[in-house]
């Protein structure tokens, strides 16, 4: 008896559809496993790696599942399959006088279903197997001598009732409409089965598709048969690159960079999941400056540098340097080294850009042990190892993209990045956020790790004390350090009341009504009815005036008493 591998190879037959044999190896590891036939070790272990399972199995499978990225070879593998059921296996023990048996290719529609059937109509007709065809192939059917039927039809639950199948190929099933449409895929499963039940254990239901949402028959069959050691059914989920390495890698990475979300289920073969996205689109877009690329070197700003490292082979290497202002984190810098290159080299030019921002300590994470530290510090970088991993960096940072606290450039990759992470729950309670199998995280990771250094952990009152002390030096003389009046901007203050809420001083006598300068900024005096000329003043900078002006206390003493006592508190 010939085999459906015999007949894939078979020059005379459908040798010519699966020409480069190194392209179709998974394929062929996937039939054989689908009909029983024995593999090698190193297909034993793609079938662990696309099915989970740890042991081979010992039969031949009835029902299947096969979730693939596009442009992976599924197409052209159903109509294999379908001729093959067709042509090559003996139903005539299963079928009565006048009974016809068909092999059924259902799609969401039959513009879909004809792209299987093409297929299926050159196999039939473009070789020696034009003989069991019986009369002129239509465009959705073909009749054998062997009362065999190959036929398409949609998804409609009452459309494929009342045939005796032989075999049924459901194409594209996860886009194939939901519980909430009049033609759910459940119902149409529902007809399919019983439609078998004269010609099982032949029989065969090949549901193949891309992956789509978390609901459906195909996440539902994922999460019963996949790993399943002894399961009956078979489950088998790989990427485009998988099943098929002669597509570009490039054409993958270009996906993932206009949609990394998209591009993860269409290549990747993973399950979408909208409901646990780490973070929206929309959240991530009020985050992101338009058309700002690049923040230039400020004086007075303290800068936070963080580096995602990488060998030079396949991970890129990205520098991002962010600042705070107030509540907020704010991201200058971003810049990524795509493979190959010499990490000697990037590592040299990152720290020259460290120095131009008058950063001279990076943080990053353990990648390669004590290889970046050295390669830092030979260049007069200081290199330290995060307190936090890339995971619980992502999640110190997403309560801040929700609320809009963090200013994001307006750079494509680092906004795909991070609207394609993925956030999973352990059994231990615990959260995860990574990237997606296939996918990048190699730029919001290291501008993750400068926006939480820079902003977005909590300063205790330690690191405010110091930072008020050295403010004193500096007001004093003692230090030529460039620094801004205290306040909501810098980051930090002393006043218990609201920082933003305004205040009225009064102007000392000694000093002319009109325009003055007072904390470093301009404000027009003005007048109420039978009082003194005033200013308004916020709170935060009414503190910061008369803890350093007597003049401005002595105006304004009853005032100062209650503000300088709330700060003192």
């Amino acid at each position: 008896m010939i085999t459906i591998m015999d007949a894939m190879r078979d020059p005379n037959l459908f040798g010519r559809w699966f020409r480069n044999p190194e392209s179709w190896a998974a394929w062929t590891i996937f039939l054989s496993v689908l009909f029983g036939l024995p593999i090698d070790p190193a297909g034993a272990e793609l079938l662990m790696q696309c099915t989970g399972r740890a042991a081979l199995p010992t039969t031949a499978f009835s029902e299947a599942w096969l979730i693939c990225g596009r442009r992976g070879g599924k197409s052209i593998t159903l109509a294999l399959i379908a001729v093959f059921l067709a042509v090559f296996k003996d139903w005539s023990g299963k079928l009565v006088p006048g009974e016809r048996g068909t092999v059924m290719i259902i799609a969401a529609d039959r513009k879909q279903a004809r792209v299987i059937f093409r297929y299926i109509t050159a196999m039939l007709m473009e070789t020696p197997l034009r003989d069991l065809v019986d009369g002129v192939p239509t465009q959705e059917k073909i009749d054998l001598i062997n009362g065999l039927s190959i036929e398409i039809s949609t998804a409609n639950f009452r459309s494929v009732r009342g045939y005796t199948l032989v075999a049924a190929l459901c194409d594209e099933i996860a886009f194939w409409q939901g519980d909430d449409s009049a033609n759910p895929d459940s119902e149409i499963l529902s007809a399919l089965r019983p439609a078998m039940t004269t010609t099982r254990p032949d029989a065969m239901l090949l549901c193949a598709s891309s992956p789509h949402a978390r609901t459906g028959a195909m996440f539902d069959a994922y999460q019963r048969y996949f790993g399943k050691e002894d399961a009956p059914v078979l489950v088998w989920k790989a990427s485009t690159r998988t099943m098929n390495p002669s597509v570009p890698q490039s054409e993958v990475d270009e996906a993932y960079e206009r949609d990394a979300a998209k591009a993860s289920a269409e290549y990747g073969a993973e399950f979408r999941d909208d409901v646990e996205t780490f973070v929206s689109r929309e959240k991530v877009d009020a985050c992101v400056v338009p058309d700002r690329t690049e923040l230039l070197p400020t004086p007075g700003i303290t800068y936070v540098a963080a580096v995602d490292p990488s060998g030079g082979s396949s991970d890129s290497m990205t520098i991002a340097i962010a600042h705070r202002e107030g509540d907020r984190a704010v991201l200058d810098y971003v810049e990524e080294w795509v493979p190959p290159f010499s990490p000697e080299q990037v590592v040299r030019e990152i720290c020259d850009t460290c120095r131009r921002y008058g950063v001279n300590t990076i943080v990053g994470d353990r990648y390669a042990g004590l290889w970046p530290r050295e390669r830092f510090q030979v260049n007069g970088i200081t290199y330290e190892v995060a307190n936090l991993s890339r995971s619980d960096a992502y999640l110190t940072m997403l309560p801040a993209v929700n609320s809009a606290r963090i200013e994001l450039l307006d750079h494509s990759r680092l906004i795909a990045q991070l609207c394609a992470l993925e956030r999973r729950s352990a059994r231990s309670g615990k959260d995860s956020v990574d990237h997606p199998r296939n996918g990048r995280d190699d730029v919001i990771n290291a501008a993750a790790l400068a926006l939480v250094a820079a902003a977005l952990t909590s300063q205790g009152s330690a690191e405010n004390w110091i930072e008020y002390l050295r403010r004193q030096i500096v007001r004093a003389g003692l230090d030529v350090d460039d620094v801004r009046a205290s306040g909501r901007e810098f980051g930090f203050n002393f006043n218990a009341a609201e920082p933003e809420k305004v205040v009225n001083i009064a102007l000392p006598s000694c000093i002319t009504a009109g325009t003055i300068e007072v904390v470093g900024r301009s404000y027009v005096t003005k007048y109420r009815d039978g009082g003194p000329p005033y200013i308004e003043l916020r709170c935060d900078y009414a503190v910061s005036l008369l803890q350093e002006s007597p003049v401005w206390r002595e105006a304004n003493a009853a005032l100062a008493a209650s503000l300088l006592r709330g700060a003192t508190a």
